[in-house]
């Protein structure tokens, strides 16, 4: 059964490679406990929430603004170079800073050159969701109430891009931080239905936005439609209604 938690509330959270995400706050040992042992508690009211095997824990709630979080994936938007590296945008409070030697490979003779494209990205309504720029799909390395969000684009342990780094055409849509987390659960059916009917490549940043590369127009308003029919903040439909649906797009 899914535990509530209020703000303050000790979290019983455990593991050799713990990772906190949204919600969640580690406070240093007190002179009465052991050493080395921390005490973690809710910040934000919700439902507590971990992975399979118990080494990430988070606070599901309704929120709508991104609060960065250490080593979540996030799709951002290149603001402008800020000294050696560039501000982003990933929809949280303050722009994200990315160094210009994070990413693979880079030196400081050979860094990347993100350059800001004049490129449209709106949602299929035609409202506005994300501003022009350069698009890069960035990990967060480092996350603090008191500083700046540090973006990354490599794999912390391999030092490898991993699939991280600017994200070339395609398309980019705005959901829920809720149905962030669904796409990048590998159980839930979304993603797995639709690359089944048609070549598709997918980000999902946890920041709520979505990047999808299809092969057509029609491929990629299909994607768009199936998962604003699904997010919990939407129509909230399931496996079986979500065929319907697809059957009658004609795809």
């Amino acid at each position: 059964m899914a535990s509530i938690v209020v703000p303050g509330e000790h979290v019983p959270a455990q593991h050799v490679n713990l990772k906190l995400g949204p919600g969640l706050l580690q406070l240093s040992a007190h002179r009465a406990q052991p050493p080395n042992s921390h005490l973690i508690i809710s910040t934000r009211a919700g439902q507590l929430d971990h992975s399979a095997n118990k080494s990430r824990w988070w606070v599901e709630c309704n929120a709508r603004r991104y609060v960065p979080a250490s080593q979540e994936s996030v799709i951002g938007i290149v603001l402008g170079r800020s000294g050696d590296g560039w501000r982003v945008d990933i929809g949280s409070g303050h722009p994200a800073l990315l160094d210009g030697l994070a990413f693979e490979g880079a030196t400081r003779r050979s860094k990347p050159n993100l350059k800001v494209r004049c490129q449209s990205v709106s949602h299929l309504s035609n409202q506005s969701v994300l501003q022009v720029g350069a698009l890069v799909y960035a990990r967060v390395s480092l996350a603090h109430k008191d500083m700046e969000p540090e973006l990354e684009c490599f794999d912390a342990q391999t030092h490898k891009a991993e699939g991280f780094g600017e994200l070339s055409g395609g398309f980019v849509m705005q959901c829920s931080l809720r149905m962030s987390r669904l796409l990048l659960d590998p159980k839930h059916f979304l993603l797995p239905f639709l690359g089944s009917r048609f070549p598709l490549e997918v980000a999902v940043g946890m920041n709520g936005r979505t990047w999808i590369s299809a092969k057509g127009v029609k491929q990629t308003i299909a994607v768009v439609r199936c998962i604003e029919a699904v997010d919990p903040d939407g129509a909230g439909m399931e496996e079986g209604d979500l065929k319907k649906l697809f059957n009658r797009l004609e795809i």
